[in-house]
């Protein structure tokens, strides 16, 4: 499902896609309302590196496999590190999301903070927090 850009200002279709060339983007709406509202509190741009990836990319990319949290429309990776990693995190958590994976070795343009809002599941207890 392809939303209007203008549901949410912030993030373009095109940094929302998959990266594997396919063009699709299936962002989950509310997941992607809750991002807009994450921005809205950090008040500063949020980078998005990846977001959605259709199941073939994802497995080729994620340990994963072909239905990872970005396969869901439910997950993004954002580029961010030092106070601005620590400053995104605690708004994250404080605004519901239940996964969050902390990249923060080598250098600052390669760093990021991974996003989700899974449920609970067997073997993934919620909400979460781990690193790459």
């Amino acid at each position: 499902m392809i939303m209007s850009e203008q549901s949410w200002p912030h993030f373009s279709h095109a940094e929302l896609e998959c990266h594997c060339g396919c063009g699709s983007q299936k962002m989950d709406p509310q997941f992607m309302e809750r991002l807009e509202e994450l921005r809205m509190a950090y008040g500063k741009p949020i980078i998005v590196n990846s977001a959605y990836r259709c199941p073939n990319h994802n497995a080729s990319v994620s340990t994963t496999g072909s239905n990872g949290p970005h396969t869901t429309g439910r997950a993004v990776d954002v580029q961010v590190s030092g106070e601005d990693a620590h400053t995104l995190m605690a708004l994250a958590m404080h605004h519901g999301f239940t996964g969050i994976g902390v990249s923060q070795r080598g250098q600052h343009k390669s760093r990021f903070i991974h996003l989700d809002t899974l449920d609970v599941a067997p073997g993934q207890p919620r909400p979460t927090i781990w690193s790459y």
